[in-house]
């Protein structure tokens, strides 16, 4: 799989977890190079507290378009640092 935005590869892998109908990409899938941690967090319920992600891509920024579960849920222990995305990061095979 792979995650691309703005027409470049901002991750790959052959090993996502599917949850709720998002490929969760291994933490080391991603090309850190275009990542800056946010302050932004959200929790969900079932999975725990998500830490966010903005991705700049030749000066072009998508504030808060990915996230991370460091700590998640037991429920949700697959996904531990994976990264998911969304606000128009395509993710295709």
């Amino acid at each position: 799989m792979k995650a691309i935005w703005n027409d470049t590869i901002i991750a790959e892998s052959d090993a996502t977890v599917v949850v709720e109908g998002n490929h969760y990409f291994p933490f080391s899938a991603i090309k850190l190079p275009y990542f800056v941690e946010s302050q932004h967090t959200t929790t969900c319920g079932w999975k725990g507290l998500a830490n966010y992600y903005t991705i700049t891509v030749d000066g072009n920024e998508n504030v808060n378009a990915a996230w991370v579960y460091r700590t998640p849920k037991e429920e949700a222990s697959a996904i531990k640092n994976h990264i998911a995305f969304w606000k128009g990061v395509t993710v295709t095979n």
